[in-house]
């Protein structure tokens, strides 16, 4: 049976109410949550971009069964490996075991910001290797010491880990991103629903693992408004993934912005209230083989009756 999710979308929402929203999407019987986690708001009108792995803490604390995901960390320029590898164990630890790392090869607007530049595609997936390597040694306990070609590790031991090393999973929107997750990945992340995509991860070992997409949604009574709210937080959203892994700011992704039409966000982001409108667009996950499909609400002041109406009406639909 396919599982749906909550988003805690950290660039549009501040830190506190992201917690709290939490735990109403638990209550409401949402099965398995994610959160962004960014340095920056891809639009300054979101207007928010806390600590991701902060909040997870007190998500952590403040539920009870949810599981937690990070979708996704990038752990290779922002972050060390280690340093994620650290993170990642103590939230297992703090979760019960109910914490997944979602790893990926990262985008210019988040990691730029510590001043080592922006490689090309084909070494952030080089680079993505080697930490996931890094991160699973460190998982299984034990000193690791590791010369690579990007990264050294001296001596490095995790002290809190729990029971079972935490499951990592991994975004993909290629043949390369596809084999290194078929290779490192306990489970595959996709924005896309793209059948080649799953295909390509169950003949390179993904088979029977956990499929992820996300769908970001407006509801509301009002679909014009719906639309509207849509267009105004999410216009950046339509670019494809080639544009947006390389806009380094804000307003780089405001000037593409500019020339997105309503009608454009409102092709790939279901609006309004209509079931069916949303039934569709998970179909089109479930019948390529996602597992599991998150729902990403546009507009902090529009959580709480998004997820009544997904609890009251849109569950009942889909499942």
């Amino acid at each position: 049976m396919t599982e749906f999710g909550y988003t805690m979308l950290c660039e549009q929402t501040p830190p506190k109410q992201l917690v709290t929203d939490l735990v109403r999407a638990e209550a409401a019987g949402f099965d398995f949550s994610v959160i962004s986690d960014h340095y920056f708001p891809w639009l300054e009108r979101q207007g928010h971009a806390p600590y991701a792995w902060s909040v997870l803490g007190a998500a952590a604390h403040a539920t009870e069964r949810i599981p937690l995901m990070t979708f996704v960390t990038c752990p290779t320029i922002r972050y060390h490996p280690a340093v994620v590898a650290q993170k990642a164990a103590t939230m297992g630890v703090l979760s019960d075991g109910r914490f997944t790392l979602g790893v990926g090869a990262g985008e210019n607007l988040n990691e730029h910001v510590v001043g080592k530049g922006w490689p090309s595609a084909d070494l952030r997936h080089d680079m993505l290797a080697e930490a996931v390597e890094i991160i699973r040694d460190l998982f299984e306990g034990g000193y690791v010491n590791y010369r690579g070609e990007f990264y050294d590790v001296e001596s490095a031991k995790l002290y809190d880990r729990p029971d079972r090393p935490v499951p990592i999973a991994m975004a993909v929107s290629g043949d390369r991103s596809v084999r290194l997750a078929g290779k490192w990945a306990d489970a595959l992340i996709a924005t896309e629903p793209e059948r080649a995509l799953v295909e390509g991860f169950d003949e390179v070992g993904g088979r029977g693992k956990p499929k992820y997409g996300q769908i970001p949604v407006s509801y509301g009574t009002d679909a014009e408004e719906a639309k509207r709210r849509a267009h105004e937080l999410w216009s950046w959203g339509v670019a494809g993934w080639k544009v947006m892994s390389e806009l380094p700011a804000p307003v780089n992704f405001e000037a593409h912005a500019r020339f997105v039409r309503p009608e454009d966000v409102a092709e790939v982001v279901p609006c309004g209230d209509d079931i069916t409108v949303y039934v569709e667009a998970v179909r089109k996950f479930t019948d390529v083989g996602f597992t599991h499909i998150a729902f990403c609400q546009i507009g902090a002041d529009r959580q709480n009756e998004f997820i009544a109406w997904a609890e009251a009406e849109l569950f009942p639909a889909l499942r």
